[in-house]
């Protein structure tokens, strides 16, 4: 080899290296840090004051950023995907998943990936879509995700991403927070990866106390679960201390645990039990509180491979624990055949005792 061709293949590596150390340091720099604790502002705020004794109907959805339909996969999971197939995919989901919403009925919707401008489901603002929607439902927003790109896979890297929690109410509410939740990955991993949080929302109820909604999105595929023992200890020190004040709390979303109460064995799978899936650990059980799930319908599905009922792995992984002064009337899962998103939403009927 000529030392020509020594220099150029010399040259070619440290301008990789120098582009590749740029990127890490731009992405360093303009990493997403929020505090402890984030007011948010509410958007269209309701006049409706929660009253007790009076049911009310609650659904949790995450909704996969609507790219995340039957027939896609995705590379975390194993799969080889990162975005939705294409804009208009994305709209027809965004449009079935609203329409579920509709029908469902519910007075409190709480979603999860929910994207506000993401290359993965091209640019589509799914914030404001569904907020229009339910223009009489108060809306408001958590980022949880936010990164300028993240360059994997290599062949189809997701891109840029702005994603988070939005949780729409037909009640009045006097306080909206993001909390940040404890354990991150290690530099650079973390670069790239979701800021986990909650969204907590306060509503004022007619006996003069107050409703605490939690909407939440945990880790799954962090090493040996280690992260997720230490937001599910964040959260059990938060409970505890509202739930001395005497105040409902209302804790749903994507839990990304086998939740208690349900089995992953009632639902016909070719597939093992995915290595990201945990149980949820039994000493996690505020006193008195009570799970609402419904354990005959799964809310989740591996994305390993496309859909196909009977092959993919299923489980139960969204529900909502509640306070022990609500009454649980029924839940609901809605088996939609994961037709617009790799998630079931569950509604569940509560009454504030």
């Amino acid at each position: 080899m000529s030392s020509t061709t020594i220099k150029i293949i010399g040259f070619a590596l440290l301008a990789a290296v120098l582009i590749f150390g740029g990127f890490l340091l731009y992405i360093t720099i303009t990493d997403y840090k929020p505090k402890e604790t984030t007011p948010l502002t509410v958007n269209h705020n309701q006049e409706l004051m929660m009253k007790q004794g009076e049911p009310f109907a609650i659904t949790t959805f995450n909704i996969g950023y609507a790219g995340l339909d039957k027939d896609q996969d995705f590379f975390m999971d194993g799969g080889t995907k990162s975005r939705s197939s294409s804009e208009e995919q994305t709209k027809t989901n965004l449009e079935a998943i609203a329409s579920l919403m509709t029908t469902s009925g519910s007075d409190l919707f709480m979603l999860q990936e929910v994207d506000l401008d993401s290359s993965r489901s091209n640019h589509i603002d799914e914030v404001s879509l569904l907020s229009n929607t339910f223009s009489d439902y108060s809306n408001v927003f958590a980022t949880n995700y936010k990164v300028p790109w993240v360059p994997i896979p290599v062949l189809d890297p997701m891109g840029s991403v702005n994603s988070g929690l939005l949780t729409l109410s037909k009640f009045g509410s006097t306080s909206n927070v993001r909390y940040d939740l404890p354990g991150k990955e290690s530099w650079p991993r973390q670069l790239f990866e979701l800021d986990r949080a909650f969204l907590e929302s306060r509503f004022p109820v007619d006996n003069g106390k107050e409703l605490i909604l939690i909407n939440l999105h945990l880790s799954a595929f962090d090493q040996g679960g280690t992260i997720r023992k230490q937001q599910l200890e964040y959260l059990s020190t938060y409970i505890q201390r509202e739930n001395d004040k005497g105040n409902y709390l209302i804790l749903g979303g994507d839990w990304n645990h086998s939740l208690p109460g349900t089995t992953p064995e009632a639902f016909e799978t070719t597939q093992a039990w995915p290595e990201w899936l945990q149980q949820f650990p039994e000493d996690f059980k505020p006193e008195g509180f009570q799970w609402a799930v419904d354990a005959k319908v799964p809310s989740v599905r591996t994305l390993d491979v496309a859909y196909s009922e009977g092959v993919n792995f299923r489980a139960v992984i969204d529900g909502f624990l509640v306070s022990p002064n609500i009454t649980i009337s029924g839940v609901q899962g809605h088996d939609l055949s994961f037709e617009h998103s790799d998630h079931n939403p569950v509604t569940a009927t509560l009454i504030l005792r």
